[in-house]
């Protein structure tokens, strides 16, 4: 609850909101706070989705149709909704029941109302350095986001994050790497600063063996973050 709206979310992120009265849920991609959906439904129904707070659903659901995964009822010989982790909010029973309420119109998984961001494919740590009062942080960060948006989370530990110039060793298109001011705009990988994760799992080097430095200088203009 109250976490900043991003483009991208980590994992680790989504797995924070794990409560029925902060819940978030991924799938397919996409990351979803469903804690309205809880709070409007009470009863059964919501039970196996406050199971699945703070995880990935994927499984859930079939790729190509965006939907629900089917299978055909045993008893029916009709085509169901598949739920083994149990029927939830939305999914229709069954049987035909008198009470079955269809006036929410469009189900929560296809809902954007619930939608907040994208899942990170692929997450990356770097380290940022103050300059001026040496303090280093570690932080994770979605290889998809701009250094800009890496800044705004860099305001949760220094409010004065957009006082400063960001500065790393990046590659150079000659070959080497440079000392160079990095474009905010644009991500680590296009500022020339790699992720070079996979590289050592291939040569089987531990990945904190080395951890990418941004350095960030103060500006000295007291921009308000």
């Amino acid at each position: 609850m109250g976490a900043p709206i991003r483009r991208y979310y980590t994992p680790y992120e989504v797995a924070k909101h794990n409560l029925p009265d902060d819940c978030w849920v991924s799938f397919l991609g996409g990351v979803y706070d469903i804690t309205k959906l809880l709070k409007d439904n009470p009863g059964k129904l919501i039970e196996p989705l406050i199971k699945a707070a703070g995880k990935d659903i994927s499984h859930w659901f079939n790729p190509k149709t965006k939907d629900l995964k089917t299978h055909i009822c045993p008893v029916t010989n009709l085509e169901r909704y598949y739920t083994p982790m149990g029927r939830f909010v939305h999914v229709p029973p069954a049987e035909p029941m008198a009470n079955w309420d269809t006036s929410f119109g469009v189900p929560w998984w296809k809902d954007k109302a619930y939608f907040i961001g994208q899942l990170s494919a692929k997450t990356r740590v770097v380290r940022i350095k103050n300059v001026l009062t040496e303090q280093e942080d570690t932080v994770e960060v979605p290889s998809e986001e701009a250094v800009v948006e890496i800044r705004e989370r860099y305001l949760d530990i220094n409010w004065h994050a957009k006082s400063y110039t960001w500065k790393s060793l990046v590659k150079q298109p000659q070959g080497g790497f440079a000392f160079a001011e990095l474009d905010m705009n644009k991500t680590l990988e296009e500022n020339g600063v790699p992720d070079e994760k996979a590289e050592f799992e291939d040569d089987h080097i531990p990945q904190d063996f080395y951890v990418p430095v941004l350095h960030v200088y103060w500006n000295d203009d007291l921009t308000v973050a």
